[in-house]
């Protein structure tokens, strides 16, 4: 089993971190085999294949602690060591389908609590995985990522291919994860609290006091909401038509 990071985990890392890591990581660090085996995303979140699981010894060595595992009905059927997995580790299946009509962003963020609970709270370590780890896992972890850190879709998908090269989400996965970016970060923003912060929120919104030049005033600054309108439209088209790397 594949575990290694680059510096200890502490909560908060910067985007220098992951632009490393991306940059770092080369074809000549990944062999085929190494898909079978579980890789360290994070300190203490790892991503890999259902396979892994059988080895609860290999599993222990590297203090696993909770096992977060996507699986859609009939594997669940064929899966017959959740309860053994249970005398182990805290064990939770969770049903997701890896077809093209599964909506995965209702669940990305239960699932992104999940992780960070235990990885800043219970101080364990979680095994996200699926039937290959390429797919299902990959975008929860992705998600993880982006919202913890917030980053974009695109350096979020980078960072952790970076670290399991093998990783293919479904192109309605990788859309989805797009489509989470704006939906996260609307929820990031600071509600006013106390009613010092409406107080200040409302200062901030008083108009200027009149004088010769409001009209003038009124204008620059129609023309200036106008400009940052079409900059973000362009910006918005711009990573719209952009790939997610395969």
């Amino acid at each position: 089993m594949n575990a290694t990071t680059d510096q200890p985990y502490q909560g908060t890392l910067d985007k220098e971190f992951f632009d490393n890591a991306v940059s770092k990581s080369t074809l000549d660090d990944w062999q085929y085999e190494m898909r079978r085996e579980m890789q360290e995303i994070l300190p203490g979140l790892y991503l890999g294949p259902l396979s892994v699981c059988k080895d609860t010894i290999g599993l222990q060595t590297n203090g696993i602690t909770h096992i977060l595992c996507f699986l859609d009905a009939l594997e669940t059927n064929l899966f017959k060591s959740t309860q053994t997995l249970s005398n182990y580790f805290h064990f939770k299946a969770v049903e997701i389908s890896d077809s093209n009509t599964q909506n995965l962003i209702s669940s990305f963020p239960s699932v992104s609590t999940e992780i960070k609970n235990v990885l800043q709270h219970s101080n364990g370590k979680i095994l996200v995985c699926c039937n290959g780890g390429m797919s299902r896992s990959p975008c929860f972890v992705i998600a993880y990522v982006m919202e913890t850190f917030e980053l974009g879709a695109v350096q979020a998908y980078n960072f952790v291919q970076s670290k399991r090269l093998c990783i293919n989400p479904k192109e309605n996965f990788k859309s989805q994860l797009k489509e989470y970016e704006p939906i996260y970060q609307a929820r990031n923003v600071r509600v006013p609290e106390t009613l010092e912060d409406l107080e200040r929120q409302r200062r901030r919104r008083r108009p200027a006091p009149e004088d010769d030049m409001e009209g003038v005033g009124s204008e620059n600054k129609r023309l200036t909401r106008t400009d940052d309108l079409q900059n973000r439209n362009m910006a918005n088209a711009a990573f719209t038509s952009s790939n997610m790397p395969i």
